[in-house]
């Protein structure tokens, strides 16, 4: 089943060829709330690392006007902070791999000057002044000031797997992989966002975090997964349920898989999977997403042998970002990559019974993590 933690899926990835043109990236969402007003805020905080073989003591930008016309390869250590809300942000931070320490064995850790991400702490700081962020486009990112000082507790997770083992993983057959170690996790601590400053505490948080690592991304880009649901049957909270759903259109050795999901649902404590990469459990992918003038919109549809998932989610645009990312190539495909963490829907999830389906709940789903892009053309 899904809910297996394996630290050795979280460390660091880019070996052999990755290691040359590869990305590897450690992510983390969660919600804090304002130490004055008692104001929720969702907040993320990511470390991504990009093409290591090339390492300098500077980063190597590919956005940067120069770099694109040599067609030179990026070459980094980004950590991304932000939040999500009216006044959504992204703020980058940028070191040169040869100023980063990666711990490329389980359990894995990254320090780099006062950042420092784990499988149980995250600490650290960004400041991009107004300045910075409009005279430098390559750094894709916007102006304010974020510091952090968290535990995390890693609850839940989803082991997507492909297949039996990690046979795929070890030749580097598809293009981008996906674990989320702790799809369910207790965040702690304090963040001071833009002078403010929010506490964090393991009931409220909400907490979530994963990693994503290959040669490039996938289009479309899709991702939903919450831990704040609510039993509309019951009216109760579902205090040990989840779910995870992600992917889009994975390739394996460039050959594209079109409309291929994988997602999880732990409801009270029993699993519900649904695994492109396990066709035994004859699973089904019907999704589609829609973009209206104040709303990013999901449908999304899993099945398997003896189980469907029906997931319903909206989040206001005002409330998200276009996440910025480039590619390992230098290339910039995602550049209406929707990002939100304030989404919030409903589930359905049934049951096959002699060729019926039996409602097992209807749940409402908060503070829901979501994405949606598909590439330019270019």
């Amino acid at each position: 089943m899904f809910n297996k933690q394996d630290i050795t899926r979280n460390q660091f990835m880019l070996t052999g060829s990755l290691a040359i043109k590869g990305y590897d990236w450690w992510w983390h969402s969660f919600t804090a709330k304002n130490e004055k007003t008692g104001e929720e805020k969702s907040f993320f905080i990511e470390f991504f690392v990009c093409n290591p073989a090339l390492r300098k003591n500077k980063p190597i930008l590919g956005q940067l006007t120069k770099n694109k016309i040599k067609n030179k390869r990026p070459s980094y250590l980004m950590v991304k902070a932000g939040c999500w809300g009216n006044d959504h942000c992204q703020l980058h931070k940028f070191f040169g791999i040869n100023k980063v320490y990666i711990h490329d064995k389980a359990p894995y850790f990254i320090a780099a000057g006062n950042c420092f991400a784990s499988d149980i702490r995250l600490k650290g700081s960004v400041c991009v002044t107004e300045s910075e962020s409009k005279n430098h486009p390559e750094y894709m990112c916007d102006f304010g000031t974020m510091e952090w000082d968290l535990k995390l507790d890693k609850k839940i997770a989803f082991n997507v797997g492909y297949g039996a083992n990690d046979f795929f993983r070890a030749i580097k057959a598809f293009e981008m992989y996906w674990h989320a170690e702790g799809m369910k996790t207790l965040y702690s601590g304090t963040v001071t966002y833009n002078g403010e400053k929010y506490i964090v505490t393991p009931e409220t948080s909400y907490g979530y975090a994963d990693k994503n690592w290959g040669r490039d991304f996938t289009s479309p880009w899709i991702w939903l997964s919450s831990c704040n649901l609510k039993s509309s049957l019951t009216g109760k909270k579902l205090n040990n349920s989840v779910f995870d759903i992600g992917g889009g259109r994975p390739k394996v050795y460039c050959v594209p898989l079109d409309k291929k999901l994988l997602g999880a649902f732990m409801y009270e404590g029993k699993e519900y999977e649904y695994n492109f990469s396990k066709p035994w459990t004859m699973p089904k992918t019907i999704f589609y997403t829609k973009e209206t003038s104040d709303k990013m919109i999901w449908h999304i549809r899993l099945e398997n042998f003896n189980s469907v998932m029906i997931t319903d989610i909206h989040c206001k645009k005002s409330d998200m970002l276009l996440i910025n990312y480039e590619a390992p190539d230098g290339s910039k495909k995602h550049n209406r990559l929707w990002n939100g963490g304030n989404g919030e829907g409903r589930i359905r999830l049934y049951k096959k019974v002699c060729g019926k389906l039996k409602m097992i709940d209807d749940i409402r789903a908060y503070n829901v993590g979501c994405e949606y892009g598909v590439y330019d053309k270019i």
